[in-house]
């Protein structure tokens, strides 16, 4: 008949376990250590959460009868179908800002915008909103591959199209 294991097997076992697990002296295995953050996954989740934003705002504005802005949401629904193609893995930042603005260093959010208080969803403010983003575009290439890149600049032109082709009145 086998005895229990004494308090010293237990002890002799765990060393044995932590050394094979690859621990040093500098702190946590190795093996449990997170993967490092990729940047331009990060960046395809602000944009992704970006265009989605943004789409909100103008399925706002369709749905209180401004039909004419189906074809720039629809653009923006375009741009957000094929980041998704192209990163079936990566969800939408949670943390991401206001549309047309990051969270990336350098940057910050939209002037006057309160989270406690949403901003009325107007002309203006798709105008601001389409300014801000096109203008940032530039910015996040540098983080990008250059696939990436190509459909990051097409965006951003998108983007600056609908600032001068966005109607003035509904």
């Amino acid at each position: 008949m086998r005895r229990p294991p004494s308090r010293r097997d237990l002890l002799a076992g765990g060393v044995a376990c932590v050394g094979l697990a690859g621990c040093s002296s500098g702190g946590a295995p190795a093996a449990l250590s997170p993967p490092p953050v990729d940047p331009e996954r990060v960046l395809v989740g602000e944009l992704m959460a970006d265009k989605e934003r943004t789409i909100g705002l103008y399925s706002t504005l369709i749905s209180s009868g401004a039909v004419k802005l189906t074809p720039f949401r629809g653009r923006h629904e375009a741009h957000l179908a094929e980041l998704r193609r192209r990163f079936p893995d990566v969800r939408p930042s949670a943390s991401a800002p206001e549309p047309g603005t990051t969270a990336s260093p350098g940057t910050t959010a939209s002037p006057g915008a309160s989270p406690a208080r949403p901003q009325k969803v107007s002309l203006t403010r798709l105008r601001d909103v389409e300014r801000r983003a096109a203008a940032l575009r530039p910015r996040q290439l540098a983080a990008a591959s250059p696939a990436l890149s190509q459909l990051i600049a097409s965006i951003g032109a998108c983007e600056t199209l609908h600032v001068l082709a966005l109607p003035r009145s509904l």
